[in-house]
């Protein structure tokens, strides 16, 4: 046989072999391929501040994952879109996330109004929305796809109603920005405080683009009420409202919720957020992760702001990381979902916590903090833990 011959023999015998090899090597069903999912947070609007925070500390979670070799060795990459704590912007980024970028889990959203807008678009998709900070109430029946490690605002409203009647507050006055949220926080609020047979003598309410508060808060104070509530949307809000409620004489107790908690908010009102007392979630000082990534935060972005928000979308992501393990599909929502209904975690913002058949998280609870004077705040800790927040 002549040698061109044979090497053309040879060369033909060898072409499945050549094939399959190639297989291996570019046609591996994806293995090699990274794991996208979307992110969907507040970067501007009302909800920057912890938009921000949040959006951060997941970039943190992530590229601690892929540092570690990513899931099963393929690296975790986001699509990250703006939310603009508003309904319409929600859904817009909704829609570039899912058909143009073809994800079918997001992580987000930072503010209710923005969840509650996108939910019925996802669960009729069947497309994972996963909150780490959104808690109206309303958000528990969006649907089956629809998960958050933030509590919902029903333990907020009453144990603020519970906190009221037990400091002796039996009149109040509320300010309220006009948004799910801060709404729903008022709502609830006011329901446990009159079941518990509290008076609201005043309300007022104002939209997202008001920043001077003069007005409303001096018609609140002459029904002259015991204490003050306040619920906005924003940190700038918050702070501006305890600031200016200072300002014009007002002497009595203020109450408050977790936005108002916030590095931002109270660097705005300053002295006159002293005292103020809020119920809002809070990392455990004796839960050695939370501390590890509160530490880690803060080296990688010098600062710290509503470190329960921070830890909570921390945790999502290496939650989300467990649930694309198991599945091995970014594509796969329903298993996703699932892996989420039967997942018990323990991370940074608590121990074996869990999801329940609305995909409300279970196994976390709240706090009754107070605001400490400006001398005795530190850049971590503003504010003391008086106790658990009270139930029933």
């Amino acid at each position: 046989m002549s040698r061109p011959l044979y090497t053309w023999l040879l060369v033909l015998s060898l072409l499945p072999l050549i094939a399959l090899v190639a297989v291996g090597c570019d046609g591996d069903d994806g293995q090699d391929e990274p794991f996208t999912i979307g992110v969907m947070e507040s970067l501007t609007g009302p909800g920057e501040t912890y938009g921000t925070v949040a959006n951060q500390s997941k970039q943190m979670a992530a590229d601690e994952i892929n540092a570690a070799g990513g899931i099963d060795g393929r690296m975790l990459e986001f699509a990250i879109e703006d939310s603009k704590c508003s309904a319409a912007d929600a859904i817009a980024a909704y829609h570039k996330l899912t058909d143009v970028d073809g994800v079918k889990i997001i992580l987000g959203t930072s503010c209710s109004a923005a969840m509650l807008g996108v939910a019925p678009l996802a669960e009729a998709d069947g497309v994972i929305l996963f909150s780490g900070l959104a808690s109206n109430p309303d958000i528990a029946k969006a649907g089956d796809y629809i998960f958050r490690t933030q509590i919902s605002d029903i333990e907020v409203g009453i144990a603020t109603g519970n906190t009221l009647w037990a400091d002796g507050i039996r009149t109040l006055a509320t300010i309220t920005e006009t948004t799910d949220y801060a709404e729903g926080v008022r709502r609830t609020t006011v329901e446990q405080f009159e079941d518990r047979g509290g008076r609201v003598v005043a309300a007022e309410a104002y939209g997202s683009d008001v920043a001077d508060f003069r007005t409303p808060l001096t018609k609140l104070f002459e029904a002259e009420p015991d204490a003050l509530h306040i619920s906005p949307q924003s940190e700038f809000s918050a702070g501006t409202i305890m600031k200016q409620a200072r300002e014009l004489g007002y002497e009595g107790p203020i109450y408050a919720e977790t936005v108002s908690m916030g590095t931002t908010a109270l660097d705005v009102a300053g002295a006159a957020a002293t005292g103020v007392k809020a119920i809002t979630a809070d990392l455990d000082p004796d839960n050695e992760k939370a501390q590890e990534v509160l530490a880690n935060f803060r080296e990688r972005y010098d600062y710290v702001t509503l470190p329960w928000h921070l830890g909570s979308a921390y945790d999502d992501i290496y939650i989300s990381a467990e649930c694309l393990r198991q599945t091995g599909d970014d594509q796969d929502a329903d298993g996703f979902r699932d892996c989420l209904y039967g997942i018990t975690w323990s991370g940074a913002i608590g121990t074996d916590y869990s999801f329940d058949s609305d995909g409300e998280v279970v196994g976390l609870s709240r706090v009754v903090v107070e605001v400490l004077p400006v001398a005795e705040r530190t850049a971590d800790r503003k504010y003391r833990v008086i106790g658990p927040a009270p139930k029933g």
